[in-house]
């Protein structure tokens, strides 16, 4: 059953898996978010994107989640890459985190 707040899609295009996701990522939905992101990242997968241009909110739980995710991802030498436009409240949140060292943000945010 899909938590109220966020909507997952995920599509794959031979072994690259873009899943797109709308809403919250906060703790009523963190674990859902994670399960389907990693039903649809499987070990076929050499490239993966995760689109947040639509989630507006995201607590720390759901950074935990991403997190996570990057980890794994990397332990298992998939491309990884998050997309967020810039001034986004998914953007502020992974760059204020930190994440955006660690893993790919498009697009690019400007030069500094």
């Amino acid at each position: 059953m899909t938590p109220p707040g966020v909507t997952i899609t995920a599509r794959s295009d031979g072994d690259i898996v873009l899943v797109v996701v709308t809403g919250e990522i906060d703790l009523s939905n963190a674990d859902y978010v994670e399960r389907e992101i990693a039903t649809a990242i499987t070990n076929r997968t050499m490239q993966a994107a995760i689109d947040l241009s639509d989630v507006g909110y995201i607590d720390s739980v759901g950074m935990r989640v991403l997190y996570a995710l990057a980890g794994r991802l990397e332990t298992a030498q998939i491309k990884f890459k998050l997309v967020a436009p810039a001034g986004s409240p998914a953007r502020r949140v992974i760059e204020l985190s930190g994440l955006s060292s660690m893993v790919e943000v498009e697009p690019p945010g400007p030069a500094r």
